[in-house]
């Protein structure tokens, strides 16, 4: 790297700062500072059921070995904390009530396993040794996934699920964590290492010939900061941050929400993240579902509901679900509009197919509270993170609905791309050049999705 090199990051959330802890702290960066119009870690980075998941059936071993890393990274951060981020490895439990998935939830372990994601076990009878994991910690030797097919066993681990599941596939290098101290740590420690926080926008970028300077606008001020380095790790603004400088990235946004409620009745504090494989038709009693036909604006709620309804247990009494069943492309918008009509009541009934103890709630007083924010997605759900045609100007975006979990990992790169130190194996599948490469561009129309829940 030159003398002196000048890094501006825009954007603190945790993409951001865990870019800056790595330029700061592993590399030893001595000019460093990110603007943020808001406040750090409040934009998207507070928005996600902050979970984890080495668990990537494909297409390929990049995204494996990616998060591998990254959880890698984040436990080292947890041993050096005691924990402060509270990570867990109850891992991700997937379930089905559906014979026809079982077969299929084999074919994934076996392709995880293929890609470095840790052995598929399989557990046909209720005599099989499998083993639990812990309530708290994240120690455990176990990854890969066991698929339990025998019912009583399932019933004997898991017994508020609901009785008709015929198979489950438990990804252990998997839990959760706060996302909110995984980002304070990392931003605590690279301000003390001299990073700065500068409060405004980008709205103007230097880079006639090359990256120069950027131009920050706050409160109707502006200032001007020289930079060597430019990185945008801007989160849903991402895609204006990169017109400033003429570069169209092929990213888009989807609208998600998150409800979280008190749960004394429904989802043990136990029990790891859940997901629902299967479609359905949401749980109504009959006298709703007659009141549902007549009503033409709430009709809709008796159409079949996709798979994917997920939710862990969070802290003392709450519980926090999801259920994205609008994935429309939008362009990001602040303040967020309104969730979906009867998003919690759909979220709750969505779940209870799944634990059917949430029941206890339906038709009761139910105050959810309901916030969301934005997936930044590109085409095959893969990260955008290494520099750009424009010289000193690099990227760290596209993390979807994995942020968090790949944000040390993904800081750890774009340091790696701006002092040139030596690359991981997986980082060319990340480059924004990917997309010149025609081979490249007839893979994705194969791939389908590339890991998103």
């Amino acid at each position: 790297m030159s003398a002196a090199p000048k890094i501006v990051i825009c954007g603190a959330g945790i993409a951001g700062i865990a870019a800056a802890y790595q330029l700061a702290i592993v590399h030893g960066v001595a000019n460093v500072t990110l603007v943020e119009a808001g406040n750090p870690l409040s934009l998207t980075s507070d928005k996600s059921t902050e979970a984890y998941r080495n668990w990537w059936p494909g297409p390929d071993w990049q995204m494996t070995a990616f998060m591998d890393r990254s959880i890698d990274l984040i436990e080292e951060i947890a041993r050096a904390t005691d924990n402060r981020i509270n990570l867990n490895r109850r891992g991700y439990l997937f379930a089905t009530a559906d014979e026809t998935k079982i077969a299929f939830l084999a074919e994934m372990s076996q392709l995880a396993e293929s890609r470095g994601a840790g052995a598929a076990r399989f557990h046909e009878s209720q005599s099989s040794a499998y083993v639990p994991s812990a309530e708290r910690g994240f120690d455990s030797a176990l990854s890969g996934a066991d698929v339990i097919t025998d019912r009583s066993l399932i019933r004997r681990h898991f017994p508020y699920l609901a009785p008709e599941t015929v198979a489950v596939a438990h990804a252990r290098r998997a839990g959760w964590l706060s996302a909110q101290q995984l980002g304070s740590a990392m931003l605590e420690a690279a301000r003390e290492r001299g990073v700065k926080l500068v409060r405004g926008k980008i709205v103007g970028v230097d880079a006639r010939d090359r990256v120069r300077g950027v131009t920050v606008e706050h409160d109707g001020t502006h200032q001007s900061l020289e930079a060597t380095y430019l990185v945008l790790a801007a989160g849903p603004m991402q895609k204006e941050m990169a017109q400033l400088v003429g570069i169209d990235l092929p990213i888009y946004s989807e609208r998600h929400h998150k409800v979280s409620f008190a749960d004394t009745d429904g989802v043990p504090r136990s029990a790891p993240m859940m997901i629902w494989l299967d479609a359905q038709y949401l749980p109504w009693s009959d006298d709703e579902r007659a009141a549902l036909e007549t009503d033409e604006e709430a009709r809709w709620l008796l159409q079949e509901f996709p798979p994917g309804v997920h939710g862990r247990p969070d802290g003392g009494h709450a519980t926090l679900l999801l259920f994205n069943h609008h994935g429309e492309a939008v362009e990001p918008e602040f303040p967020m509009p309104d969730p979906p009509p009867h998003y919690g009541e759909i979220s709750l009934r969505g779940m209870s197919t799944m634990v059917p103890g949430l029941r206890a709630y339906v038709g009761k007083p139910f105050r959810p509270y309901v916030d969301g924010g934005y997936y930044v997605k590109t085409r095959e759900n893969r990260p955008l993170i290494g520099p750009t045609p424009t010289e000193g100007l690099y990227v760290s975006c596209g993390y979807s609905g994995f942020g968090v979990m790949a944000s040390c990992a993904g800081g750890e790169l774009i340091a790696r791309h701006i002092v040139g130190a030596l690359l991981p194996d997986y980082a060319p599948a990340f480059l924004l050049s990917r997309y010149q490469d025609p081979e490249y561009i007839s893979l994705i129309d194969r791939w389908g999705d590339g890991g998103q829940l």
